[in-house]
């Protein structure tokens, strides 16, 4: 099977929603798919909750979020807002920020924007 993580960093909203449409394409179509939001990206979760975007809660009910940046939802200031009003996951294995590494060597490529 044919795996994927999208690695989200921009905090433009307009990217991050292609990046939530075409994640949502692959699951459908059978690749397994991840979400790591990293990076200006952590400021976006806030922002797609309080509009209550219906990609971001597709996403989050299909759980393809694997996890969130502990360091650059802090540094972004979202921190405690993903804390209370998300079930979402925090990693900070490297740094602080979520690593490569683990998908690399599960097999899955890794498309960042």
């Amino acid at each position: 099977m044919k795996k994927v993580v999208f690695f989200a960093f921009q905090g433009e909203e307009m990217c991050f929603l292609h990046l939530l449409f075409n994640a949502i394409d692959m699951h459908k179509k059978g690749i397994d798919t991840k979400i790591v939001i990293e990076g200006k990206s952590t400021a976006l979760v806030k922002t797609m909750t309080e509009k209550n975007n219906p990609l971001f809660k597709q996403v989050i009910e299909l759980n393809l979020i694997d996890s969130v940046c502990e360091a650059c939802s802090k540094q972004m200031g979202v921190y405690d807002f993903i804390k209370e009003n998300t079930n979402l996951t925090f990693n900070g294995d490297l740094l602080g920020h979520p690593p490569m590494e683990p998908y690399i060597n599960s097999d899955y490529e890794i498309i960042t924007l």
